[in-house]
C-alpha cells in the first residue's frame, strides 16, 4: 500500500529552513497581536477574504473584477468567475467555523470545504484517469494515485499527520501537508483552492493566528512557476528543503505585508471616525463606521441590517455620506452602491514587498 511521504525532522535541520522559520514566526506573532488590538476583527475577515479568494482563484485562471466581487448579488446575473470567487469565500468560512468549533481539521471538514468551493458533493475521487498536465504542451507532468482505496487511505494518513503530537514546527507541518494534499489530488476538481484554504486552517488550528487572515495566494500567484516547479521537484528528488523554505518564506513575506496593511487599515478607520464625529456628529455611530469598513461597496440593505434602521433612514445616511465625500455613489446594474474609495484603494493596490 502507498504510504504518505513525510520527511524526517533531521532532514530539515538546515540553516535556510530555520532562518526563514524564525522570521516567519516573528512576523506572525506581530500580525496576531495587531489583529487582536482591532476593535472589530470581523472587518479583517470580511475584507481580506475577498482579496484572498480573488488571488487564489486567479491561480486557477478564474479572473474577475473588483466591481463584480464587491457588488456581487447571489441571485443576479453575475459572471461565472465572480460566482466561483464567492464560493471560495463561503468555503473559507465553512472551514474556519469547523476548526473554531472543534479545534480539529477532520476529513469531513476538508470535504465540506471542497463541496463549497465546487458546489457539488462528488467527494473523494473514485474513478481513475486524473492526470496533471502542462497547460502549454498538454504533456502529463504528474500522475496522482488512481485507486480510490489508496486515495482514502492517504487522506486518512494526512489528517493523522495534521494532528500528530510531535516536535515538528507547525509551519513545516503546513508546508508538508500542503504538498501532500496537492500530490494526493483527492478531488476531481477544486484541489488547488481547497489546498490553499487548508493552509489557513492549519495555521488557525495551531494558534498561529486567531482568524484565517494570512493569505498566501498573492505570494503563490506572484511566484506561480516556482510553486509548480518545486511541487514536482520535491516529488522527484524527495528533498524537502527547497519546498519548505519556499513556503515558510512566503509566510514571512505575506505576514510582513499584512502587518503594514492592517496598520494602514486601522489608521484609515481612525481618521474616518474623527472626520465623521467632526463633520456629521449626528450621523456617527460605531456601527456605521464598522459598516463602511466591512463593506467596501456598501448599500442601503447593509446599513439597514447593520444599524437596525429603516430603509428610508439608511438611504438618508448613505446620501449624506456621499454628499460629504465619505463614499462615492455608483449605480451597478439595478443597485446603488456607496464605495469607500480610500478603503477600496488600500485593498486593491497592495504590492507584495519581500524586501
Amino acid at each position: 500500500m502507498v504510504e504518505l511521504e513525510i520527511p524526517s525532522n533531521d532532514s530539515l535541520e538546515v540553516k535556510a529552513v530555520w532562518q526563514n522559520l524564525a522570521e516567519a514566526h516573528r512576523y506572525l506573532a506581530e500580525l496576531k497581536g495587531l489583529c487582536e488590538s482591532l476593535p472589530n476583527r470581523a472587518i479583517l475577515l470580511d475584507t481580506l477574504s475577498i482579496q484572498e479568494a480573488k488571488d487564489s482563484s486567479e491561480i486557477e485562471n478564474i479572473i474577475t473584477t473588483h466591481d463584480e466581487l464587491y457588488a456581487y448579488e447571489p441571485n443576479s446575473l453575475s459572471s461565472p468567475a465572480a460566482k466561483e470567487v464567492q464560493n471560495y469565500i463561503a468555503a473559507l468560512r465553512v472551514g474556519f467555523s469547523d476548526v473554531q468549533e472543534s479545534g480539529l481539521i477532520r476529513l469531513n471538514t476538508i470535504l465540506r470545504v471542497q463541496e463549497a468551493v465546487e458546489q457539488n458533493n462528488a467527494g473523494l475521487r473514485k474513478l481513475p484517469g486524473t492526470m496533471l498536465k502542462n497547460q502549454s504542451t498538454g504533456a502529463t507532468v504528474y500522475e496522482p494515485p488512481q485507486n480510490a482505496l489508496v486515495v482514502e487511505k492517504l487522506m486518512a494518513d494526512l489528517v493523522g499527520f495534521i494532528h500528530a503530537d510531535d516536535e515538528l514546527d507547525p509551519l513545516l507541518r503546513m508546508a508538508i501537508a500542503h504538498h501532500q494534499f496537492e500530490s494526493i489530488h483527492p478531488f476531481y476538481d477544486g484541489n488547488g483552492r481547497t489546498g490553499r484554504i487548508l493552509n489557513l486552517l492549519i495555521m488557525q488550528r495551531e494558534g498561529l493566528l486567531d482568524l484565517p487572515v494570512l493569505y498566501l495566494s498573492r505570494y503563490i500567484t506572484s511566484t506561480k512557476s516556482q510553486y509548480y516547479q518545486l511541487l514536482q521537484a520535491t516529488r522527484d528528488s524527495h528533498d524537502w528543503v527547497a519546498w519548505c523554505v519556499y513556503i515558510v518564506k512566503g509566510v514571512a513575506v505575506t505576514a510582513k505585508n499584512e502587518i503594514k496593511l492592517v496598520k494602514q487599515l486601522r489608521e484609515l478607520m481612525q481618521a474616518t471616525k474623527q472626520r465623521l464625529r467632526t463633520e456629521l456628529p449626528k450621523l456617527y455611530s460605531q456601527e456605521l463606521l464598522n459598516n463602511l469598513f466591512r463593506h467596501p461597496y456598501t448599500k442601503i440593505e447593509f446599513v439597514e441590517n447593520d444599524l437596525g434602521v429603516s430603509r428610508i433612514t439608511a438611504a438618508k445616511h448613505l446620501d449624506a455620506l456621499a454628499t460629504n465625500g465619505f463614499v462615492q455613489k455608483k449605480k451597478i446594474g439595478r443597485n446603488n452602491y456607496y464605495i469607500n474609495v480610500p478603503l477600496f484603494n488600500l485593498l486593491t493596490q497592495i504590492t507584495l514587498d519581500d524586501e
